[in-house]
């Protein structure tokens, strides 16, 4: 696969803009960011199914930290004052938080291949 020269991103040839001269080995993200050419004369890189597949694969990998981090602001703010339910939900968030990491880690292979399968 060729390299474009602005990003040195690899991308499939049909992912290039197609001339001579400033436009040789463009790839059309590049292209687009430096006025090259429209929006109307690339191809889209991602379709619809395929960006909507990418985004929920990311949301699936990066979701659980968010509702870590919004589990541990809401226990500092909120559950301060209520005696059995602030140790059972701090026993809850520091597992949670002490299982997240490894989860991420050993997640990582899996994470790549179903990016990389989703990456025209």
């Amino acid at each position: 696969m060729p390299a474009c020269r602005l990003c040195r991103s690899q991308y499939p040839v049909s992912q290039f803009i197609t001339g001579n001269g400033p436009r040789y080995l463009i790839c059309v993200r590049c292209g687009v960011e430096q006025g090259i050419v429209t929006d109307d004369e690339v191809p889209l890189f991602y379709d619809d199914e395929t960006a909507r597949a990418r985004t929920s694969l990311y949301a699936r990998r990066y979701g659980v930290w968010m509702s870590i981090l919004v589990g541990w602001t809401l226990w500092l703010v909120l559950a301060q004052g209520i005696p059995i339910w602030t140790t059972a939900i701090l026993a809850i968030l520091v597992l949670g938080t002490l299982f997240l990491p490894v989860r991420h880690i050993l997640g990582s292979p899996r994470f790549k291949a179903d990016l990389r399968r989703l990456t025209p």
